[in-house]
């Protein structure tokens, strides 16, 4: 079995985080973890942090997955494997939702990305192949989207600094059998290795590891 993270930010792209690639990748190695999926925010705050215009012509995707590869690199080094993913937020509100398996020209244009709204992106990145797991949908600013725009929830979010409210997640989850993940939506030292997944393979990509969610192979931790 293998202990995989699901909600994580880096400090080169989320304005929010804390910690550089080797604090983050020791820090798990100590904790027992195999792999580790960087979801860094995808939203207007970290381009306007990153200094990006998203309406300027110029390449978005490089910068805002700086973090992963740092992360990538720390971890090849420590025998920790990294899987790319985000955390999107549109103008339409409040809600924040973690994408896995996703190729980069998914998020080549931000603007027009962050003016779909889920219903819009759902379409779109399902034809692709993605995967879109709400997070902590019951939290302060957020709602729970309508389940046919979603391929899962997240039920176990181990953030200390906001009321996740899991149990009302874990419900809506329930109701309308979707996925159910766990993460510790990493920021600082003290949420590392606070939650995530445990699995039966430990697989090669980003790809394959948005599979193995979506087959249900694993358990929460």
């Amino acid at each position: 079995m293998y202990k995989v993270e699901t909600h994580l930010h880096t400090t080169y792209v989320s304005r929010c985080g804390k910690l550089d690639a080797q604090a983050l990748i020791q820090g798990y190695k100590a904790a027992g973890y195999s792999a580790i999926m960087v979801t860094d925010h995808y939203n207007r705050i970290t381009f306007d942090y990153l200094g990006i215009s998203t309406t300027a012509p110029g390449d978005k995707i490089g910068p805002f997955l700086e973090g992963y590869r740092k992360m990538a690199e720390a971890g090849e080094r420590e025998g920790i494997r990294v899987f790319k993913g985000a955390e999107l937020r549109f103008d339409e509100s409040g809600n924040d939702y973690l994408l896995y398996g996703f190729a980069d020209d998914l998020l080549a244009d931000p603007e027009a990305i962050f003016r779909m709204g889920i219903a819009s992106f759902s379409a779109y990145a399902r034809s692709q192949g993605a995967l879109i797991i709400q997070a902590h949908p019951y939290r302060k600013t957020c709602t729970p989207a309508i389940a046919c725009y979603l391929d899962g929830v997240e039920v176990r979010n181990r953030n200390p600094r906001h009321e996740n409210h899991n149990d009302m997640a874990e419900a809506y989850a329930r109701q309308f059998g979707l996925l159910e993940l766990g993460g510790s939506d990493c920021h600082r030292t003290e949420d590392i290795a606070a939650s995530g997944i445990l699995t039966y393979d430990l697989p090669e990509d980003s790809f394959a590891m948005a599979r193995v969610i979506r087959s249900r192979r694993y358990t929460l931790l």
